[in-house]
């Protein structure tokens, strides 16, 4: 029988240089219903901010259940690893779905039949990783559902008519995008890994509050100091960004990430109101936005050095609205020079880069939108 495989010609080119060939498409789902009781444990929560922890641990549990009977049938099809690995939540009816789905790739020349991995990572992406000298041992996630609070939102809704950062809710984000990374490097810690990269973090709405969930791979790196068995490195560099820094010497070390919430006050804000309705810059706007990128940078910045960094790179702002505030979160990755470590590979084929082409063009959204090996397609 022919195998049913997600990958493209481009990820089974690159993933055949490090023998390996492609294998069938693997699912796993799991239903669940929050019930009553979780319900009013949210709602009680909520009052107060911060994590809402039974949400967490319905949707964790849930997670880990749909991704264990993926595994499971990637076994059942003698499968050495699992590539393309998605972790998805979706709501109907007043049940969730979680949903794992990626993509077997076996061993040319082995006669196990033993799972040694799974990851995150495409076909292209993965040889990146390997070339880059990144073992992957397992895919993995961490994530936390949280509110602001009711009592949260009244202090920063009286704060909020001066202008600056309201540091209630600065306090909030800050500390549940960091409990979400902790998390994750947990779980890597538990199968011995010294590394997660090509970490994605999603933010999205769930039954009224919010789930923050960052997954990435597992992996070893042998010849990376015995201290980061203790604080494995964790990076959202992709892949390819990874192997390019590999390549001249340099490895991440840290994700590091800093959130500031900032208001712009009832006076600043009804001068910005009155300049809105002439042509020209809102200099109260400018300030305050300057200003707020600014700090959320220094958070990064002071992190980095705090570690001994000798670089952050692949620094990415987002601006969220949240109800008349303004949310500026600064990512980026820590590196450091390692000049005795190199890539495999003097060079990537272009096959490890080249973007695929969609050849099935729709335009329709939900259920009918595109999903190939396990991803929808942008």
């Amino acid at each position: 029988m022919p195998a049913m495989s997600g990958l493209s010609g481009n990820e089974m080119y690159c993933l055949n240089l490090k023998g390996l060939a492609p294998g069938e498409l693997v699912i796993g789902n799991s239903v669940y219903s929050l019930g009553f009781l979780g319900s009013l444990g949210a709602g009680l929560r909520t009052i107060a901010g911060g994590e809402v922890t039974q949400v967490t641990r319905v949707i964790h549990e849930g997670r880990l259940q749909a991704y264990s009977r993926m595994v499971e049938e990637a076994a059942q099809h003698g499968g050495h690893g699992i590539t393309s690995v998605t972790s998805d939540l979706k709501t109907f009816h007043g049940n969730v779905e979680f949903l794992s789905i990626g993509t077997c790739v076996h061993y040319a020349d082995s006669g196990s039949r033993d799972l040694h991995f799974s990851t995150s990572s495409d076909g292209q992406e993965l040889y990146c990783q390997l070339d880059a000298g990144f073992i992957p041992l397992k895919f993995v996630f961490g994530n936390v559902a949280y509110s602001i609070g009711l009592g949260g939102g009244i202090v920063g809704s009286l704060k909020s008519l001066a202008r600056g950062e309201i540091k209630q809710f600065s306090d909030v984000f800050n500390h549940t995008r960091h409990l979400a990374l902790q998390r994750l490097v947990d779980e890597a810690k538990a199968v011995n890994a010294n590394a997660v990269v090509g970490i994605q973090t999603t933010i999205m709405p769930f039954r009224g509050i919010h789930e923050m969930m960052m997954t990435g791979t597992a992996s070893r790196h042998p010849e990376l100091p015995r201290e980061f068995d203790a604080n494995p490195v964790t990076s959202d560099l992709t892949c390819e960004e990874m192997w390019n820094m590999a390549n001249i010497g340099y490895l991440p070390i840290k994700l590091v990430l800093g959130t500031a919430v900032y208001s712009l006050g009832f006076v600043g804000g009804l001068a910005a109101m009155l300049k809105s309705f002439s042509r020209g810059e809102v200099s109260e706007l400018t300030s305050l936005i300057y200003d707020a990128r600014e700090h959320a940078i220094g958070l990064i910045r002071d992190e980095a050095a705090a570690i001994g960094a000798d670089d952050v790179i692949g620094i990415k702002t987002h601006v969220h609205e949240l109800g008349g505030l303004l949310e500026f979160m600064a990512i980026g990755t820590a590196v450091k020079r390692f000049a005795s470590l190199k890539t495999v590979s003097p060079t990537l084929p272009p096959q490890a880069i080249i973007t695929d082409k969609d050849t099935w063009i729709s335009h329709e959204q939900g259920l009918f939108q595109t999903v190939k090996s396990g991803k929808p397609n942008d």
